[in-house]
């Protein structure tokens, strides 16, 4: 019967099936979305390309667990595999043929693009087809796109510039392979030429299995890994890693950024429906009272309006169902762009996401329906049934301590930022601290909007004159009426405010603490790394006063062991001795960088104080590629913690990573020496030596607040997704309101008041709830973004323009005022006296 009920109600009430419908289907959609990104970084599916022709593939361990730490981290670069490996896994029974790949990156003279370089050996793997021959010794072999962007042709020379400069040759073009399925540029050498010109002699990348015909690919496998002890061995789609590294990293942040704002979009749908559903029940307190005055008890009514809730969610999960995963894919695409994805990642969106946004939808529908249809069914029959409008009871103990509660985590997430976290991890706390602020503010609602309506009410008068004067008491007389329309409002002022400023000062400190450490005039870059010989060279120029070759890698403290370090490891610098304290912005507390030489570190001083190390000592470092080290401290610097960054050697570090080979050389210009007479300079010495190309502080500093930039704008993108969601609690919170006080504005007009002086005291009574969740949203921003300002600048202010957050303001107070003004102008066009005549509801 009940379900009968609900059913007949929605065919009368369009407005508010309507406004619950928009909230439930756009929260599940975003939650679906969020869902999709996660199972595909999960299944992190890399379809393999250029070694689709094997079925088995040996790469290096890419994974390390720290000390006390459940779960493993991954490497940020290739480890090698010794070449005699290649040998062992071809006599193992049902190998027909392993082949030990070699994958470098070499740059074309006169293009200065970057191309992937291998062994001809492993061109059959794809397999290619093949105009021309293959390569012998002094010859190499382009594919297609290569060959078109330097318009070679087979007979044609071709200058190669390997090894970040240090081998640069002319060869012979043998031939040009055909393939549709490798993207990235490619090309091969004589297997002779591959080993010679390798940056990592003595290994390969991977090793590259073809199985016999008829044999057991699991018992191969097996055989394998037996055999090659703590290596990785993967078939199937996994096989794509080894072309693609990047992905295995990614896919880790693909799974955390989709967690986060998952989560998110859960907890903002409850406060979308419950508001909703709220207002749309106290809409019609008259019928509910009539209801329960005839009998029904307040159960029964709770349990017709979830069942209402629950009706529309059906519709909205099926709306759900065909948007989620054409929000995902688009979410997925922005991520691609931007980098933090790998453009090869198959996006991968089942059924297995629709379970947790179905099951947040039903959480969303029950809760929200509960939550709204409690302040509705608990009035007394004969108060709500008279004609004077009475004020609604919304306090409760309950209610009371849950306010307190959420309001008091805030203050120990808000301490635990301050205090204890340091740097870019303060900001993992942020959006909980942003969340539980809210949720407080919003339980103990119209207390707060009760204060702060108090605090506008004189310059709010004096302004705006008798319509003004009206609106202030309405506001005043309906706390918990004004409380649901200004709580979404300060939702969206928390998120907007809260996040976008994170973005910002995240972005802001990461390009200070890059510049700080800068203090180069101009830097020798190339996309395949430099020769750590041409320092050498750069630094005989008369116009350079210091040149040290620069290498950036992530290691890992073992022994002894940061207790404090994150996931994401150590940051590592290498640098070359020579010039290192002239060009690296690193203040030197003790010892000395050009004593950096061999297997040597400067540690951060707030490092060595944890790990209780100083100069002369030693400690164990897990390198990026997970080869372990015994370094000895030379030094100690001056760095701020949670920006740490230890200094090694470059001939140490270089060598693990994956380019192994420097990726910069940074130059000091002598003294007396401007900038521009050093860029000739250095342009001149690049037209001798092809590879390297030349740039200014200033653009080198650009190009990395342009990929901050880029990062920070897919943050931007989902916030966004956030915001427009919450800006619809705003309008249909607003609109509901105004479309349950037709009778009120009939009675005013009934009684002198004309059309223009009521909308103008909807104008007020608009901007009036605006502010207030305005101030209420500012005050849940700031809960999140002054510690963190605190932690990770020593100031108070977050980053960031101020026009971003009267921006925020401006489209918070012109949303409220166009969902205000636009049904107040609606229920305006019907007659006084019918509108006094009808129910209130039915909006």
């Amino acid at each position: 019967m009940i379900g009968k009920l609900a059913r007949r109600s929605l065919r009368h009430r369009t407005g508010g099936f309507l406004a619950t419908f928009l909230a439930l289907a756009l929260g599940a959609t975003i939650v679906m979305a969020c869902g999709g990104l996660m199972e595909t970084g999960i299944r992190n599916n890399v379809p393999p390309q250029r070694l689709a022709g094997a079925q088995i593939l040996v790469t290096g361990e890419r994974t390390y667990r720290q000390p006390g730490e459940k779960h493993a981290a991954v490497l940020p670069e290739r480890a090698g595999i010794p070449a005699e490996s290649v040998e062992r896994a071809g006599r193992l029974p049902g190998v027909r043929r392993a082949v030990g790949e070699r994958t470098f990156d070499v740059v074309l003279a006169g293009t200065g693009g970057k191309a992937e370089a291998h062994g001809w050996e492993s061109a059959a793997l794809t397999p290619y087809g093949l105009d021309g021959a293959a390569p012998r010794p002094g010859e190499v072999v382009l594919d297609t796109g290569l060959a078109a962007r330097t318009g070679k042709r087979v007979g044609d020379t071709v200058r190669i510039a390997a090894r970040g400069g240090g081998a640069t040759a002319a060869y012979r073009l043998s031939g040009i392979a055909r393939s549709g399925q490798v993207p990235r540029p490619t090309l091969f050498f004589a297997t002779a030429d591959a080993e010679r010109l390798d940056p990592h002699p003595g290994t390969v990348a991977d090793i590259a299995i073809v199985t016999g015909p008829g044999a057991d690919r699991a018992a191969v496998r097996e055989r394998v890994r037996e055999a090659l002890p703590g290596l990785t061995v993967l078939t199937g789609d996994d096989r794509g890693t080894v072309e693609h590294p990047e992905a295995v990293r990614g896919s880790g942040d693909l799974i955390a950024l989709s967690g986060v704002f998952g989560g998110l979009a859960v907890a903002v749908s409850v406060f979308v429906v419950a508001g909703t559903v709220g207002l749309c029940a106290r809409q019609r307190r008259r019928e509910l009272a009539l209801l329960r005055a005839v009998g029904a008890g307040k159960g029964m009514l709770r349990r017709m309006i979830v069942g209402e809730t629950l009706l529309v969610a059906v519709l909205a999960a099926a709306a759900a169902w065909f948007a989620g995963p054409v929000a995902g894919r688009r979410l997925f695409e922005a991520l691609v762009d931007s980098g933090m994805a790998a453009e090869t990642l198959e996006f991968r969106q089942g059924w297995i996401p629709a379970m947790p946004a179905f099951g947040a939808l039903l959480l969303t529908a029950v809760g929200g329906g509960l939550l709204g249809a409690r302040g509705a069914v608990a009035a007394r029959p004969v108060e709500a049934l008279g004609e004077a409008a009475v004020q609604e009871r919304w306090f409760t103990p309950v209610r009371l301590l849950l306010g307190l509660l959420f309001l008091a985590g805030t203050a120990a997430l808000g301490i635990v930022t301050a205090l204890v976290l340091h740097g870019p991890v303060a900001a993992s706390t942020a959006g909980p601290t942003v969340m539980c602020a809210a949720v407080g503010l919003a339980l103990l609602g119209p207390w707060f909007t009760r204060a702060v309506t108090a605090l506008l009410h004189w310059p709010v008068r004096l302004l705006t004159g008798a319509s003004g004067r009206l609106a202030v008491l309405n506001c005043r007389a309906t706390p918990v009426r004004t409380a649901a329309v200004a709580t979404p409002v300060m939702l969206v002022t928390a998120l907007a405010t809260g996040m976008i400023y994170l973005q910002t000062g995240t972005a802001a400190l990461t390009g200070k603490a890059f510049t700080d450490g800068l203090r180069a005039d101009a830097v020798l870059t190339s996309p395949a790394g430099v020769d750590p010989a041409l320092a050498a060279a750069v630094r005989r120029l008369p116009e350079v006063g210091a040149a040290s070759a620069y290498v950036t890698s992530t290691g890992y403290t073992e022994s002894p062991h940061d207790g404090a370090e994150s996931k994401r490891g150590l940051p590592l610098r290498g640098v070359g001795a020579d010039g290192a304290e002239r060009t690296v912005g690193a203040k030197v507390t003790a010892g000395s960088l050009a004593a950096l030489r061999g297997d040597t570190v400067a540690l951060p001083e707030p490092l060595a104080r944890r790990i209780h190390r100083g100069v002369g000592d030693t400690l164990r470092l897990r390198l990026g590629d997970g080869a372990a080290v015994d370094v000895r401290v030379v030094a100690l610097v001056a760095a701020r913690e949670g920006y740490e960054q230890a200094v090694t050697s470059v001939e140490l570090l270089a060598p693990h990573t994956t380019r192994g080979v420097p990726a910069q050389i940074m130059v000091r210009a002598a003294d007396g020496t401007g900038r521009d007479a050093l860029m000739a300079a250095l342009t001149r010495f690049t037209g001798r030596h092809p590879g390297p190309a030349v740039q200014d502080r200033d653009a080198l500093a650009a190009g990395h607040a342009a990929d901050t930039r880029t990062q920070a704008w897919v943050n931007y993108l989902v916030v966004g997704m956030l915001v427009v969601y919450t800006g619809l609690s705003v309008v249909n919170s607003t609109a509901v309101a105004v479309g349950n006080r037709r009778k009120e504005f009939a009675l005013q007009r009934l009684t002198g008041a004309t059309k223009g002086q009521l909308l103008r005291m909807m104008a007020v009574e608009g901007s009036l709830t605006a502010l207030a969740g305005v101030v209420l949203g500012t005050l849940a921003a700031a809960a999140a973004l002054v510690p963190f300002s605190l932690s990770a600048s020593d100031r108070v202010l977050p980053y960031g323009p101020v026009t971003v957050y009267l921006g925020v303001v401006a489209g918070a107070v012109a949303v409220t005022l166009a969902a205000t003004l636009l049904p107040a102008w609606a229920v305006l066009r019907v007659r006084p006296v019918e509108a006094a005549g009808g129910q209130s509801g039915g909006f």
